[in-house]
């Protein structure tokens, strides 16, 4: 295997254990919120906690990834992923739920970041589109994983094994640091003395460099933030949902989840390859106007047969940019920064859009399914318009990318 399919090997395979452990909050929400006898709003804080511990966590192992070795730290992510992942199991209170997962997302934060800079200089430029939804489809293969084994281990064994299965990521961790080098566009650039001087400058001071950096900076956040929003506002409450208002069990809702995560897989596919084509800005812009659309409709779908291939449209459309932005984001930075600007934009999106569960545990708890649908397509008609700020030239600190 060669260096490129190695670096896609290892960032799906940790995109994959991170979704199915953020999936495992989803299914096992019901159990929890009966266990520890909580309300809707205080459940979703779960997932927000989880995503602001990303956001720290991406930050600073972006800016050691960069400092230290992208394989080094990634491989040092991942375990802390997986201990914050294991401990929920023996949580015995809410508190200490919220305690192991900030630990968690410190871990997956990092590891997010680091993964796409690598495939991202393994890559061609022409090619990136297609690598990044490669490695972002990992996250749905942990989707379908998460569905199967809650499926199995719930009914039977209850929420804390789901999450003892988090000691797998251990093992990964060893092989991938075994048998994967250091990116060799990151090795040259330690050996150029200018850029080591830049990493005295503050690699987050780069990222507000000037007012067009700190324009497409602020874009970038804007449009992780809607991604991550939309995301969680569909996976994490809508198998609760339609367990409660289609009278669904947890396996038929688990259905319904591989079935949306099947849709998502193949929208990442097509995406990937439809940038290299077209251009970032008419991607974008066609999927966040279709996603918009089609949250919109899904909330009027009834019966199973609507509801399965409804969230399958869904699923194509709003999570299939997700491939995108792995490439889009590391286009507009150079290497010395590269997982510090990914790391620190896609995990500033996931903290804001992370508080999106709290609000839609909210809205459920005052309106209805619909109502919570037009926020979602309002969120991607948000993302549309300041995607049309994102311009195409040079300057010192952002070599961007094509959005023609």
């Amino acid at each position: 295997m060669d260096y490129r399919k190695k670096t896609v090997v290892a960032s799906v395979a940790g995109l994959t254990l991170e979704g199915m452990d953020i999936m495992f909050i989803s299914f096992a929400m019901t159990m929890i919120i009966s266990e520890f006898n909580i309300d809707l709003a205080t459940g979703g804080l779960i997932s927000s906690i989880t995503n602001m511990g990303m956001l720290l966590g991406g930050i600073i192992f972006g800016v050691l990834a960069d400092k230290y070795g992208r394989v080094k730290v990634f491989t040092y992510t991942v375990l802390l992923f997986a201990l914050g992942t294991a401990l929920t199991g023996l949580a015995t209170n809410i508190e200490q739920i919220y305690i192991y997962r900030f630990i968690a997302g410190l871990g997956a934060g990092g590891e997010y970041g680091i993964g796409m800079a690598l495939v991202a200089e393994a890559w061609p430029k022409n090619k990136q589109g297609r690598a990044s939804s490669y490695v972002s489809v990992g996250a749905q293969y942990g989707v379908i994983l998460a569905a199967l084994l809650s499926a199995i281990i719930l009914p039977t064994l209850g929420w804390r094994a789901l999450f003892f299965v988090g000691v797998v990521p251990v093992i990964f961790a060893f092989i991938v640091r075994k048998n994967l080098e250091e990116s060799p566009e990151w090795l040259a650039a330690q050996k150029n003395k200018k850029i080591e001087k830049q990493h005295e400058k503050g690699k987050l001071a780069q990222l507000f460099k000037t007012p067009r950096t700190s324009l497409t900076t602020i874009t970038l956040i804007v449009m992780a933030t809607v991604q991550i929003a939309g995301y969680n506002g569909l996976m994490i409450w809508l198998p609760s949902m339609l367990q409660k208002s289609q009278g669904l069990s947890v396996s038929s809702s688990a259905l319904w989840t591989i079935s949306t995560a099947v849709g998502m897989i193949f929208g990442m596919l097509t995406f990937g390859r439809f940038m290299d084509r077209f251009g970032a800005k008419r991607a974008f812009g066609f999927f966040l106007l279709a996603s918009a659309c089609a949250v919109f409709l899904y909330s009027y779908a009834t019966g199973s047969v609507a509801i399965l291939i409804g969230g399958a449209i869904v699923g194509f459309f709003s999570n299939g940019m997700f491939a995108g932005y792995g490439a889009l984001i590391s286009s507009f930075y150079p290497v010395q920064i590269r997982s510090t600007a990914t790391n620190t934009i896609f995990n500033f999106g996931r903290a804001i859009g992370g508080f999106s569960p709290i609000f839609v545990g909210y809205i459920l708890q005052s309106y209805d399914m619909t109502i919570v649908m037009i926020y979602l397509a309002a969120l991607y008609c948000i993302s549309f318009i300041v995607m049309l700020t994102l311009k195409k030239g040079t300057s010192e600190a952002l070599q961007p990318v094509e959005i023609n």
